[in-house]
């Protein structure tokens, strides 16, 4: 009677639980097999889960009466096959429940595998199972039971047949309506009378490129919430970040609005494409449309936007201002909608199948260093400044010529060759589902030496980063020891004692003229130091020099009471000036022709800055010297002229230092 009421059971189940099987497995093998992204594939993803919670749910009911019911019967091997093929029911089962959950995170990518594994073989060893199950029925049986599988009833096989095509033409059906719904992105301008003032191409002097020119979609490029949703660690990080504030920094709105003034918006095609490519890109820079600087604008609160990076497909050339092809990702359903429901899926669609996503958005090319010359190079041609071709920072060069490039040795590889990414994008701990097996991502902080921005934020920890970042010990400060080239002459003794030094003793005599040496080392920027914007940036050596009652005998490089560096100091940085040799200290690049001073260190390379003065009759012994090598992001001339009502006194960081104790004697009659 019991096994009559689990057969009863089992034949009222299995119509169902095959025919969503069946489906289940149909709808998984085609977007495995065909792996492509068409609209059908994706609507097969979709119907998969749906398929897959209820193929879940009916195969766990089905299989525990299957097993209750034939557990005494006495075949070993049809036992076994069965309950292995209960195990990987549960392997797929919970790892298809995990994936649709959790998604397919990078540091467990394993799941996946284990998911398709389980199936295929859970497949293999059922059917595998039902033919063990004829093979050793009792030849009795066999001539008894027309029916081997009593426990399926007639047409199951028609009826699971005819659901998996029903709903294969359900999901054609869906598809073909779906297409109707989605509104193609513009590749018009936003502004609708488009001036080209500078050729044919819509987007110079940028360098930018799209395809065949086209003007994107804001949809495409202005969607970085979007890409928070799901990547909330690293958006965290990224707002923090002098790339989101690219657009909104009070320096950059003054820059490009006089650029505007006096060159038209036009102009700022050449400063957009970097710092506000959402206005670039959408066809907003021209006569009528609002450029990046203006406040409350998409572009504005965008700065440089996650698409504006992750959408670059290639590099146009190395030469910089923005030489990149900008190629908008693939969609996934639902992607532009606003309804709550929809949105939802298409976060779903993301996380279960995120190949497109991330063919689309992790480019291998990102991982190399000449992907951040399309922005941290830079020159300027006759079109904007009205004079020639003159070339500006290039962090991109100097990198390549540097040791930590290798690219100076004479193989083709280097495995010790360290990146941009390496310095200023960090491996940091992180929840995000980009993490890798050590649950790390590559910071979007972007650590590197702007100090008043966060500020400006009261964004503590993105300073401290900073601040941390610039005194990492990559540059070096250290004072020769004065080694004396005369020597007294005397009649006393020799202590033998003094024959255990290995240095010459170094000295000075009160009123004698010193001179020191002090040796400033790039050892671990990647490249020339300072970098960036290097004629509004400061990066000077203080030296002072303090008798033994911190009495001051020398100094240079003090700031005064106005915040003012000293004038004389010993300066790393670029004097720019116009076509009539006036310094271009406003950071008007427009106006820019060459540079009448420049000086910085370059990487690897040291710099020996010499220091002379007299000492004193007043002097106490010792002689303290501190050489210390300082950094601050603007001039104070500049920051005052560019931040206007913003100012802030921008902290002074101290990169590194030395110091050195020298004795004072007074010089005695030669015996």
């Amino acid at each position: 009677m019991k096994h009559t009421n689990l057969l009863d059971k089992e034949r009222t189940y299995i119509p169902a639980t095959l025919a969503v099987t069946i489906s289940c497995a149909i709808t998984g093998v085609l977007p495995y097999l065909l792996n492509n992204h068409s609209v059908w594939v994706q609507w097969n993803v979709f119907f998969h889960l749906l398929t897959g919670v209820a193929c879940s749910f009916a195969l766990l009911p089905y299989l525990l009466i299957h097993f209750r019911r034939t557990v005494g019967f006495r075949r070993m091997r049809v036992l076994v096959s069965g309950l292995f093929t209960i195990i990987l029911f549960i392997c797929f089962a919970y790892s298809g429940w995990h994936i649709l959950i959790f998604g397919q995170q990078e540091s467990e990518k394993w799941l996946y595998l284990i998911h398709i594994i389980a199936a295929g073989l859970f497949i293999a060893l059922g059917i595998f199972h039902l033919i063990l199950h004829i093979k050793l029925l009792p030849k009795k049986r066999k001539h008894q039971d027309e029916n081997n599988y009593p426990s399926v009833p007639k047409k199951t096989v028609q009826y699971t047949i005819k659901t998996a095509v029903v709903l294969q033409v359900i999901i054609v059906f869906i598809g073909w309506i779906y297409q109707f719904s989605i509104e193609a992105y513009s590749t018009t301008p936003s502004v609708s009378q488009y001036q080209y003032d500078y050729g044919e191409h819509p987007f110079r002097p940028s360098q930018t490129e799209t395809t065949n020119n086209a003007f994107i979609d804001k949809r495409q490029i202005a969607n970085s919430q979007r890409c928070i949703s799901c990547h909330e660690d690293i958006g965290k990080q990224w707002f923090s970040s002098v790339h989101q504030q690219a657009a909104s920094d009070p320096t950059y709105v003054t820059n490009v609005s006089l650029l505007a003034k006096n060159n038209g918006i036009s102009a700022t095609r050449y400063c957009e494409g970097c710092h506000a490519p959402v206005a670039l890109l959408t066809g907003e820079l021209s006569p009528g449309g609002q450029h990046g600087g203006i406040a409350g604008t998409l572009a504005n609160k965008e700065g440089i936007s996650c698409m504006s990076c992750h959408g670059i497909k290639k590099l146009t050339h190395l030469k910089g201002v923005a030489s990149f092809e900008f190629g908008p990702k693939e969609d996934y359903l639902f992607e532009q909608s606003q309804n709550s429901l929809l949105t939802n899926i298409n976060k779903l669609m993301i996380r279960v199948k995120p190949d497109q996503h991330k063919k689309d958005l992790a480019r291998p090319l990102f991982k190399e260093s000449k992907y951040c010359s399309t922005c941290h190079s830079q020159f300027m041609d006759k079109d904007m400044n009205n004079w020639g071709w003159v070339k500006m920072q290039d962090e991109y060069a100097s990198w390549l010529a540097s040791p930590y490039s290798k690219q100076h040795e004479e193989s083709f590889s280097n495995i010790n060759a360290s990146s941009c990414q390496d310095c200023h994008m960090p491996l940091s701990n992180s929840t995000d589902p980009s993490a890798n097996s050590e649950g790390k991502v590559r910071s979007h902080h972007f650590p590197g030496a702007n100090t008043f921005l966060p500020i400006l934020r009261n964004d503590n920890q993105q300073l401290q980063q900073t601040i941390t970042f610039l005194q990492s010990n990559k540059l070096r400060v250290s004072i020769d020891k004065p080694n004396r080239k005369d020597a007294l002459q005397t009649l006393h003794a020799l202590d033998e004692s003094l024959r255990n030094f290995e240095e010459t003793p170094y000295y000075y005599y009160l009123g004698e003229k010193t001179k020191i040496n002090v040796v400033i080392s790039n050892r671990g920027v990647g490249h020339n130091f300072p970098g960036g914007t290097i004629d509004i940036n400061q990066a000077w050596v203080e030296f002072l020099a303090l008798d033994a009652h911190g009495r001051e005998v020398y100094s240079s490089g003090l700031i005064d009471e106005n915040n003012y560096v000293d004038p004389k100091a010993y300066f790393y940085r670029s004097l720019p000036v116009d076509k009539q040799g006036n310094l271009v200290w406003k950071h008007d690049l427009f106006n820019r022709v060459g540079e009448s001073f420049k000086r910085v260190i370059k990487a690897g390379e040291s710099d020996i800055v010499h220091y002379t003065f007299d000492i004193p009759a007043w002097v106490k012994s010792p002689l303290t010297i501190t050489a210390t090598l300082k950094y601050r992001k603007l001039n104070q001339r500049y920051a005052k002229w560019a931040l206007k009502d913003q100012y802030i006194d921008i902290p002074v960081v101290n990169l590194s230092w030395d110091s050195l104790d020298i004795p004072i004697k007074i010089r005695k009659e030669v015996e």
